[in-house]
């Protein structure tokens, strides 16, 4: 199935974890704490990370930090409970997605397949959708701006897709958790908040005079047509 990689420090928990994802065929390498962690990102090249936060000798911040420095793989945040600062941190930060101990076990693997299956998606046919001078390429899987390449998560990449589909739409912020994070619950919306701030800085539109990516207030988000 997928390689995936657990940075878990309570022994338990990272047992279970592992015995969960490896029952649905995957191959899980397991950390114990940040420095041994950002060492099996390079060494193993994990598919998707499964991130706690509370970790010895470097914190999962920092970790998650570095692994953004380099790298664009899916990161699900475990988090403690009732901590929603530390899941309003962790999106602006990156990470993918979020889950507050204890969790549910299905929930949890229901999750994972959904990273998985969304860093996996070429997002559609293999036509290049142009947006002035950004170019998203489907085929390559591939952003640029004015020719250059810009880093940008599979979520990310998905979300420019579903704009850049839908210009000059108003696409509401539960339309946007169901096309991006597959998501038909419309709980979670700080996802989308945090998912479009990143983007608008990645592609130099984050003066809100200027972005054309708008916000509508307690609605969504529309990106006009260039002018």
């Amino acid at each position: 199935m997928a390689r995936l990689l657990v940075v878990e420090d309570e022994p338990d928990i990272a047992l279970a974890l592992r015995t969960l994802l490896q029952r649905q065929g995957h191959e899980v390498h397991h950390a114990a704490d940040g420095v041994a962690g950002l060492r099996a990102v390079h060494s193993e090249r994990p598919e998707l990370i499964v991130l706690d936060l509370g970790l010895p000798q470097m914190d999962g911040w920092e970790v998650l930090r570095r692994i953004r420095d380099l790298s664009d793989v899916p990161v699900m945040l475990l988090t403690a409970a009732g901590r929603d600062e530390d899941k309003v941190r962790g999106l602006r930060a990156g990470a993918d997605d979020y889950m507050t101990k204890p969790f549910s076990n299905n929930e949890f693997i229901a999750r994972v397949a959904a990273l998985l299956r969304r860093s996996g998606d070429a997002s559609y046919d293999g036509t290049d959708l142009v947006y002035g001078d950004v170019v998203l390429s489907p085929a390559r899987h591939t952003v640029s701006v004015a020719g250059s390449p810009v880093s940008v998560t599979p979520q990310e990449f998905r979300l420019l897709a579903v704009f850049l589909r839908h210009q000059g739409q108003l696409l509401t912020q539960a339309q946007l958790l169901s096309l991006v994070w597959e998501d038909s619950s419309a709980i979670g919306t700080d996802r989308v908040k945090f998912a479009v701030l990143r983007l608008r800085k990645k592609l130099g539109w984050e003066d809100p005079e200027c972005s054309p990516l708008v916000a509508v207030r307690g609605m969504g988000y529309r990106l006009d047509a260039p002018a």
